[in-house]
């Protein structure tokens, strides 16, 4: 009977242990971090974000600069407006043989233009002429010598060029009209070429051919008068 107590006894307990509930785990002490720097204190303001430096390469002597930048070497140049390439080239040209009077203002008020030689732009504008049409004024002031054409006087010819070529790109500059300048200063290109070819030391570009030059005059004068187009065709034929 006592035996049978003890085991009645031994499995109510052994019942017991395993209904009962797991402990929960003793929580693991935390550690401190612990660094040898000072503590670092956060901050609410936004993080700047830096961006990496340009992979961009630079290739040496490229010229990013707008053309209008470049102009600006030329006293001529005195507007905002873009050249075309063609006329910014001369005017690069031009900029270290030209000089500029700021006081004596011209066509479309650009500054008065001279050459090394002293001659200057208003000595042989066109626009001075209250008589005589562009095409009439450089027939009659740009006339090559009658004796003969190899004996005229290059060097004026070229510089009477160089002011009137200054003066246009001025004008383009400042978005002015050069319809008008272009008769004159065609007619004195070809006078130039004109005089090379009759010194036997014609030009070379196709752009500063005689025959080039005058359909580049009689193209810009549609509202000359035929006789004085004519002139211009005849002196074309004359390069001896």
């Amino acid at each position: 009977m006592r035996s049978t107590t003890l085991l009645s006894t031994a499995l109510l307990a052994a019942t017991l242990c395993l209904a009962a509930p797991t402990p929960a785990p003793a929580p693991v002490a935390k550690v401190p971090f612990v660094t040898g720097k000072p503590v670092i204190e956060l901050s609410n303001e936004p993080v700047p974000i830096t961006h990496p430096a340009s992979k961009t390469k630079t290739v040496i002597g490229s010229d990013p600069a707008p053309v209008h930048a470049r102009q600006q070497k030329a006293c001529f140049v005195v507007g905002p407006e873009t050249l075309p390439k063609e006329v910014s080239d001369v005017a690069a040209t031009l900029a270290g043989r030209i000089t500029c009077d700021p006081k004596l203002k011209t066509l479309s008020g650009v500054p008065d233009v001279s050459t090394a030689s002293g001659l200057t732009f208003s000595s042989v504008d066109f626009a001075q002429s209250k008589t005589q049409t562009p095409l009439a004024f450089a027939l009659d002031k740009f006339a090559t010598d009658p004796a003969s054409l190899a004996q005229t006087d290059l060097k004026r010819f070229q510089d009477m060029l160089d002011v009137y070529t200054a003066t246009e790109a001025g004008i383009r500059s400042v978005g002015g009209n050069v319809a008008a300048l272009k008769i004159p200063k065609f007619f004195l290109a070809m006078q130039v070429s004109r005089i090379q070819t009759a010194q036997g030391n014609p030009p070379k570009g196709a752009g500063q051919q005689v025959d080039h030059l005058r359909d580049k005059v009689t193209k810009n004068a549609p509202k000359e008068a035929k006789a004085l187009v004519d002139q211009v065709v005849k002196l074309a034929t004359q390069t001896k």
